[in-house]
């Protein structure tokens, strides 16, 4: 058996194709393997300020030719429709085809002021939350439900925010009693000026990075990975209780 011309031909064709496809997916492996182009990446506001704002600079002054686009909103973004390389999330994440890789703990502490608690007392269980005026936050996933350990308590309150800088700000104030992430209260915590209470109800939570799934993670993606690993493990910086 012998081929013909044609399949000679389309044998050879194929071959070159096959050397092609190899040579590009070569390219492809040394791109990943050295930073390069624009990082775009999607935080919530509070975090981005807090805890990579000053960190960013840093990651940059290791990659010189990397650059950095670093986007700040609350709200749900698309990552692939938007073009985000990387998205950092916080809380519980939705089933999806995206992959999650979790950085760093994050507890959700019951806080107030020391002088709201003087004046309207201190709770000593879940239940006594709803006899309080509670701050509320518009992007819970549980709306106005406090999951607190086992307990699940719905408040009431005369301040809701889309923002949790807000809510903090307004519980040093001593507008009423919030539910917060403790990387945003640790500071004012440490200085007194809240006070952390129902400490046996806490509930734990994550910062996840979130990217698209591809065959080759790009060396850009995983190098903010790394370093986003470094900065907050074993233990985030943001930690006081």
């Amino acid at each position: 058996v012998s081929a013909t011309d044609a399949g000679l031909a389309y044998y050879d064709r194929c071959t070159r194709i096959i050397e092609e496809l190899d040579e590009a997916e070569q390219a492809v492996r040394q791109l990943n393997r050295t930073p390069a182009g624009t990082l775009r990446v999607n935080v919530p506001v509070s975090f981005g300020i807090r805890h990579l704002g000053s960190a960013i600079g840093t990651f940059m002054a290791r990659h010189e030719h990397l650059q950095v686009e670093l986007s700040m909103s609350d709200r749900v973004v698309n990552i692939v429709d938007e073009g985000f390389d990387l998205v950092i999330r916080i809380g519980r994440l939705a089933d999806s085809s995206l992959i999650a890789r979790r950085l760093a703990p994050v507890s959700m502490v019951v806080c107030a002021s020391p002088g709201y608690l003087d004046h309207r007392g201190r709770p000593t269980t879940p239940a006594d939350l709803r006899e309080h005026d509670c701050l509320l936050y518009r992007y819970l996933s549980t709306g106005n439900t406090w999951h607190l350990g086992t307990e699940s308590i719905r408040v009431d309150g005369r301040l809701m925010s889309d923002n949790g800088d807000v809510l903090t700000d307004a519980a040093v104030a001593g507008v009423g009693i919030a539910l917060l992430p403790d990387f945003l209260i640790a500071a004012p915590v440490r200085t007194g000026a809240l006070e952390v209470l129902l400490p046996e109800y806490q509930s734990q939570s994550s910062v996840w990075a979130i990217y698209p799934h591809s065959r080759h993670l790009s060396a850009k993606v995983r190098l903010f990975i790394d370093f986003l690993l470094e900065q907050f493990t074993p233990t985030p910086p943001w930690k006081c209780t």
